[in-house]
């Protein structure tokens, strides 16, 4: 029997949603919550097996409850969110701070419940089985500040600089110190001379991450870095990009599950808080050093070679495994490119991946895995490493590094 706690403000909301789980004979409901206060206190109260949360909501929002039960007494966490754009940010937001899942309330309100009534169901149980883990990088003091509204990223004009853009011989200029005194709730990003040429902002970097110093670059420029993650994956990918070192000599495609509308939010708060460049890929664009492409949801992401160049190809050619974009898609894509290939599978559940990172290790690439118990779901990666493909398997704080070491091999 999976406990769940109904956290939403409207009354209407919350008896809907009552109705509908104790329809089910899996689910019970322990309680619900009007604001994100009572949600805090009665995840204390009643320790359910799982919480949807609405994000908007008085007294405490969605986002500041997620962020304090992810630090006090971690609990699976389903957002019921809008597709606004404002809706898609706290999304993104949310799922970084340790949200397992949403669901999107086309039109701002799901009071078309039936509509999406199998899709709240099969997430809620899904992430009911979810390990989650304690909030480690948003200090307590700071989380009031998640409530702010989202800035809208600034439109910088990039610098094309001579040969590997971004690369220094001989590695990054020493960083300033972290000011104390930010107000962002994940503190300041190390100031990075490279990034300044660029016209890249220095925003703020998440809490206690320091980035992978990368001296030397080995064969790096020949090499590309192909990520693969779902369930979890935001996080676990913040987690991973924001310790990216800004010179890094070669580029990275990105498969994150998830829907058309989400994927930009999620480009756009990873670069501002990384100093690598984090943006979502286009059509045709040529990969850069530096630089990560996550692909746009229900668009399949490939990668074409054109002499040194390599290429973005997007498509909406049909799902693969019920996925669009897929982690096969792109793997398969990207398989040639052999032993310069760093292929990387994260959190995610089922076996998206497992195929393509077959042919990746048939021509030589190399293979790193996220660990189990880091996991939100232990599903892509344990496909991997229990076939025998995976070269290293990695918590998710030692992705980064295990790439840099792969890339400059």
């Amino acid at each position: 029997m999976i406990r769940v706690l109904i956290a939403d403000d409207s009354a209407f909301m919350r008896k809907i949603l009552t109705d509908l789980f104790n329809k089910q004979s899996d689910f019970e409901v322990a309680g619900t919550a009007r604001n994100g206060k009572e949600a805090i206190d009665k995840v204390k109260d009643l320790s359910p097996d799982l919480v949807t949360m609405d994000v908007n909501m008085p007294v405490m929002d969605g986002l500041n409850a997620l962020a304090v039960i992810m630090e006090q007494q971690p609990t699976p966490v389903v957002m019921l969110s809008s597709l606004t754009q404002q809706g898609t940010e706290a999304t993104v937001r949310a799922l970084s701070l340790g949200a397992v899942d949403f669901i999107s309330k086309a039109g701002g309100s799901i009071s078309r419940l039936d509509a999406i009534e199998d899709e709240l169901l099969e997430k809620c149980r899904n992430a009911a089985k979810a390990k989650v883990r304690k909030l480690a990088y948003t200090p307590q003091k700071k989380l009031a500040a998640l409530s702010t509204p989202v800035p809208a990223v600034p439109v910088m004009k990039r610098v094309e600089l001579p040969q590997r853009q971004g690369f220094k011989p001989g590695g990054v200029a020493t960083p300033t110190p972290p000011s104390q005194n930010s107000g962002s709730p994940f503190g300041v990003r190390r100031v990075n001379p490279i990034l300044q040429a660029r016209g890249k902002p220095q925003p703020p970097a998440a809490g206690k991450v320091t980035p992978v110093m990368m001296s030397g670059v080995g064969n790096g420029a020949k090499k590309l870095v192909a990520i693969g993650t779902s369930t979890g994956g935001p996080q676990a990918l913040q987690q991973v990009i924001t310790r990216l070192p800004g010179n890094l000599p070669c580029g990275v495609v990105v498969v994150q599950h998830m829907p058309a509308g989400f994927t930009k939010a999620l480009a756009d708060r990873l670069d501002s808080i990384s100093q690598v460049s984090v943006k979502e890929a286009e059509d045709g664009e040529m990969i850069k050093p530096g630089w990560v492409y996550i692909a746009p949801g229900s668009h399949h992401l490939r990668v074409k070679e054109e002499g040194s160049s390599r290429r973005i190809v997007l498509g909406q050619d049909p799902p693969v495994g019920n996925h669009r974009p897929a982690v096969n898609v792109m793997y398969d894509s990207v398989a040639d490119i052999g032993k310069n290939l760093v292929a990387v599978i994260m959190t995610g559940m089922g076996c998206d991946g497992c195929e393509g990172m077959k042919k990746i290790k048939a021509a030589g690439g190399y293979s790193i895995a996220q660990d189990e118990p880091t996991c939100v779901v232990y599903g892509m990666p344990k496909a991997v490493v229990d076939a025998g493909l995976a070269d290293e398997i990695k918590p998710v704080e030692n992705i980064a590094q295990a790439i840099v070491e792969a890339v400059k091999r």
